[in-house]
């Protein structure tokens, strides 16, 4: 009886042991099952193209429509074939600045308004026939029909796509977000990254994504001066924003960027836009390269916080050529360092990198894009420039094919301002 008195406390202890065992295996299965059965939740990144409040339209009015100004271009044109412009354009262009930094009350102010060449028709053009008036073709009816159609493109999104979170580019705040998003509005949350000039970025996304209250993080070292050549320059790129999301007890940041512009293949054999490395004699380029260290830099900071990172946007940059074409390690940068070593930054902000994509994806972190899986049916506009890109740890939980697509902008016959000149992009991810 004694001996029996003391086994059946060991018993119970025992069994105590084995049945916690059994249930912090079951609740590290569920939560795996959970994580690989999840519904995946649909991303898309969007360039609205200069998308603004009805408010913001009729400032750049105010300037552009201006007697002074008349709708100038304050960039000098360069004719097919050469390869600077001629000093009589060069000053035309001086002088159409001037008219419209006076117009607008100073270098601060006009960097809040539209240029005057933002907003371009949606009609075909006529070979031969002079361009349209813009006094008649931008006008506030011809904005809002824009405006219409943005929403009805990101509503189809949100409806049609299940698309959950949207990374938008080129847009003036959130106030022009809340617009577009149209009967979704009171279903989703936005955010935009504050900024001295019109083009900045923003987030929008369905309330129910995220367990825990989201967070928006501006990365301002990205908004470097453009030119970077020239001190007197007012004007500078767009900074970075991060969404900080809490989908399935872990948390996931979406990357929201905007690159500079001009120096967008590697490979094009276009003459007007030839391809170049960004280490080319380019001021795009340039620009460019210099915003490559600070990239890579924040990627490796969120990486580290967070292993799960989408990094999305407006890329300005054929990274998939640039996959395409594997570059050894030697290759990457015009030193020959490996691009898994420290950057060398130059004085002047520059570094010997040549390819982006190699550059970013060097394996800390290890990044996959996330390739388009269907044609373009009905876009058009610019390709190639927006991109999908995912972490290790989210590949990890979305094996094989990744679903991405174009989606058409909603338009109409003869519309007088353009929808947007991109295309948004989706893709479909486990979280």
């Amino acid at each position: 009886m004694p001996t029996m008195s003391i086994m059946r406390p060991i018993q119970r202890f025992a069994s105590s042991i084995f049945i916690s065992a059994m249930i912090a295996a079951n609740f590290s299965l569920a939560q795996a099952l959970a994580s690989n059965q999840a519904a995946p939740v649909g991303v898309a990144a969007f360039n609205m193209a200069w998308a603004g409040t009805p408010d913001d339209f009729k400032k750049h009015l105010a300037v552009c429509a201006s007697a002074t100004v008349n709708w100038c271009d304050t960039r000098a044109r360069i004719v097919r074939g050469a390869t600077a412009a001629t000093s009589e354009e060069t000053a035309r262009a001086t002088q159409c600045q001037d008219a419209v930094l006076k117009a607008a009350g100073g270098p601060a102010a006009s960097n809040l308004i539209a240029p005057c060449n933002a907003y371009r028709s949606g009609e075909a053009p006529v070979l031969g026939q002079p361009r349209p008036d813009p006094n008649v073709t931008r006008t506030p009816a011809a904005y809002q029909e824009k405006l219409d159609k943005l929403r009805e493109t990101v509503e189809g999104l949100i409806s049609r796509d299940g698309v959950r979170v949207i990374a938008f580019q080129e847009v003036r705040s959130s106030a022009v977000i809340k617009l577009v998003l149209g009967q979704y509005a009171d279903k989703f949350d936005v955010c935009d990254a504050k900024h001295t000039a019109f083009q900045t970025l923003a987030f929008a996304w369905d309330k129910t994504v995220t367990s825990k209250p989201a967070q928006c993080v501006v990365e301002p070292a990205l908004a470097i001066k453009d030119p970077p050549n020239d001190p007197a320059t007012f004007r500078s790129v767009r900074p970075g924003l991060a969404l900080t999301l809490t989908v399935n007890d872990q948390p996931v940041t979406l990357m929201n960027i905007h690159l500079k512009a001009a120096c967008a293949s590697v490979t094009n054999s276009d003459p007007r836009y030839p391809g170049r490395m960004l280490t080319d004699a380019n001021e795009a380029c340039e620009v460019l390269n210099r915003q490559v260290p600070i990239l890579e830099n924040w990627i490796e900071r969120v990486a580290a916080k967070t292993p799960r990172f989408v990094l999305l946007g407006d890329f300005n940059r054929r990274i998939d050529d640039e996959l395409a074409l594997a570059p050894k390690a030697n290759e990457v940068r015009a030193d020959g360092t490996d691009p898994a070593s420290p950057n060398n930054v130059g004085t002047d902000g520059k570094v010997s990198t040549k390819y982006l994509w190699q550059e970013i994806s060097d394996g800390t972190p290890t990044m996959h894009q996330v390739p388009l899986s269907t044609k373009d049916g009905g876009c058009s506009g610019f390709t190639g420039l927006d991109h999908i890109v995912i972490s290790d740890a989210l590949k990890a939980i979305n094996p094989g094919t990744i679903a991405s697509r174009r989606v058409a902008v909603a338009t109409v016959p003869n519309q007088k301002i353009e929808t947007s000149d991109h295309c948004p992009r989706i893709a479909s991810l486990k979280f």
